[in-house]
């Protein structure tokens, strides 16, 4: 790690700069930058290859013995190193507990060209959620069910808000992401064969009746009034997720979970019968006997 002066003020240009980009979406918006926080997040961030501007770093509040390597690897990359003092990490740190580790990046291409999703690929469409947290717990979910492609349709929150990132564990940068206007995510749909599965309390069936072993996007609405009627005109296929105490619906992010597996359950049990019905039958060499069977020379292979 190079050694570098530590900045030692709050009041340094520097951290108020740190502050503004957390704190502030127009800010963040008006740099095209956004912050990374976290040895986590930050491992994932350079494993997917997302360029670092410049990583700020604090030796005294690092948990463990692995963070100066990382350092290495993103000043390595051409990221600028600058050292903070514990206060002035602090200040500039979301975390209540920061971990020494914050890095400035450039804001990640959201286009819905950038997606290439694979052939039969599962999907997660999220349209106006207006929580960041929701929203980083979403790509947390579509990473662990192995969802090609995250779309925020109309979406309220910022994508790069400090607890979306947080929230995602690092999901952020393994997970590909797109935003765009809920028609132009629909047409894209359409385009290419992928069918949205709504989901909605009123819909007719269980969400566990729908098909999702093809081309699908799990669909979920916002927290408050759930998905627009665009979606809810009879075209696509609705799932309702039965609820068994007095609340009428899950969190949209819990939502997004329950339904995203199902479809893991089903694609996983379409994968498993269609192997074994293209196994061979399982044939006995010629010289196999059953236990107990005489050959003919009249000696029983059994006791």
């Amino acid at each position: 790690m190079t050694a570098s002066p530590a900045i030692t003020s709050p009041a340094n240009p520097a951290v108020k700069r740190l502050v503004k980009i957390r704190s502030s979406r127009r800010h963040r918006d008006r740099e095209g930058a956004f912050i990374i926080e976290g040895f986590r997040e930050l491992t994932k961030a350079v494993g997917a290859g997302i360029a670092i501007d410049e990583l700020y770093v604090c030796e005294d509040l690092f948990l463990g013995t692995n963070e100066p390597a990382l350092v290495e690897r993103i000043e390595a990359s051409g990221a600028r190193l600058r050292r903070l003092a514990p206060g002035p990490f602090r200040k500039a740190a979301y975390r209540d507990r920061p971990e020494g580790l914050l890095a400035v990046a450039p804001h990640l291409d959201t286009g819905l060209s950038r997606l290439d999703p694979p052939q039969d690929p599962l999907l997660l469409v999220a349209e106006a959620i207006e929580k960041p947290g929701n929203l980083g717990a979403m790509l947390r979910t579509a990473d662990s069910a192995g969802a090609a492609a995250v779309v925020a349709a109309d979406p309220s929150a910022d994508l790069f808000n400090p607890n979306a990132v947080r929230a995602s564990l690092g999901s952020l940068f393994t997970v590909p992401l797109a935003a765009a206007p809920a028609d132009e995510v629909m047409e894209w749909l359409d385009s290419r064969g992928i069918v949205p599965v709504v989901t909605s309390p009123a819909a007719p069936s269980p969400h566990w009746e729908i098909d999702y072993t093809g081309p699908t996007a799990v669909v979920v609405g916002s927290e408050q009034y759930g998905l627009s009627r665009p979606w809810l005109d009879g075209r696509y296929p609705a799932a309702r997720i039965p609820m068994a105490g007095a609340a009428d619906s899950l969190n949209t992010a819990a939502a997004a979970a329950v339904v995203l597996f199902e479809a893991v359950r089903q694609r996983r049990a379409a994968k498993s019968d269609a192997a074994a019905r293209t196994q061979p039958p399982v044939r006995k060499p010629p010289d196999a006997q059953e236990p107990g069977h005489k050959s003919p020379g009249g000696l029983g292979s059994g006791p």
